[in-house]
């Protein structure tokens, strides 16, 4: 059913007020307008609710059974219209983030723990997966926002680069390359390497790297989580090549991360979101956020 707004409000401001030129003083506007919107809304019921007269205004017989029913629905519009007017200017409300495993070690946590400050009353649901778990998640109306390793473009995505990940080696002591500041791609010729799923961009990244020097990944095992491959080399099963990020110095006791060089290899970070319709308000305070702090 079609509900004509202005119609019921011009007929409850009128009836309260006892009169079209008070009402439209009350609504600015025109008296002619404020009479537009009342004949609308008889025609549409197909019902008289004032008579009017030169002196006065009165309700019909149906305006006065209509009457607290129209001051309901004009209250609660009211009431519905202010209430996301102040989730717009306070930038309250609840929305999804889809985010790869490896944001959330150190990255994601100290925006997120700013953005509770800022926002007490705001919940994130969080959603972690794969580059391509988030890019579909975002697609397909699942999250508001994602963040993902920067991959193909898509005419229905727009994507911001938020820094650049160094990809580093992560072992145990005691190790025979503990001691090096830096070490190159070649010097990991021996190294026993915890393999990571080849789902993974992080896992892209590294075959095209060893290929290109000529190494072959030499392991016994393999897994599809950045957190389960530090897990592993805390325990003395191998090492690792992972995203700086997914680590710092002082996480795991007896664990080094060491930068990887000639050539540094980088992967790039992104925030998604669609092209097409804007962000909530809850989630726009957090694109602005995260946009605004420095990463990396």
């Amino acid at each position: 059913m079609k509900i004509d707004f202005d119609g019921v409000q011009a007929f409850v401001v009128i009836a309260e007020l006892g009169g079209f030129n008070k009402a439209a003083r009350e609504l600015h506007v025109t008296q002619t307008a404020l009479t537009r919107r009342l004949q609308k809304l008889e025609a549409y019921l197909g019902l008289k609710l004032l008579d009017r007269t030169t002196r006065r205004v009165d309700l019909t017989a149906v305006g006065r059974e209509f009457l607290p029913q129209a001051r309901a629905i004009v209250q609660e519009m009211t009431a519905a219209v202010e209430q996301l007017k102040d989730m717009s200017r306070r930038s309250t409300g609840h929305f999804t983030l889809a985010c790869i495993p490896s944001m959330t070690s150190h990255v994601l946590p100290s925006v997120m723990q700013r953005y509770a400050e800022l926002y007490p009353g705001n919940r994130i649901r969080l959603l972690d997966g794969t580059s391509h778990e988030v890019r579909n998640a975002v697609l397909g109306g699942q999250a508001e926002l994602g963040i993902a390793v920067h991959g193909e473009k898509h005419p229905d995505l727009a994507e911001s680069v938020l820094f650049a990940d160094a990809l580093v080696l992560l072992c145990r002591s005691p190790h025979a390359l503990e001691a090096h500041e830096a070490l190159t791609w070649s010097d990991l010729r021996d190294t026993e390497l915890i393999g990571i799923s080849s789902f993974t961009a992080t896992r892209v990244f590294m075959d095209y790297q060893l290929a290109k020097q000529g190494i072959r990944l030499q392991g016994n095992y393999e897994v599809q989580h950045h957190a389960t491959a530090i897990n592993l080399v805390a325990a003395g099963v191998g090492s690792a090549i992972l995203p700086s990020s997914a680590f710092e110095e002082g996480d795991r006791p007896g664990v080094r991360k060491i930068p990887l060089t000639q050539p540094t290899v980088k992967r790039k970070v992104s925030l998604l979101r669609t092209r097409h319709g804007g962000l909530s308000p809850a989630a726009q305070a957090f694109h602005d956020l995260l946009r605004a702090t420095p990463l990396g």
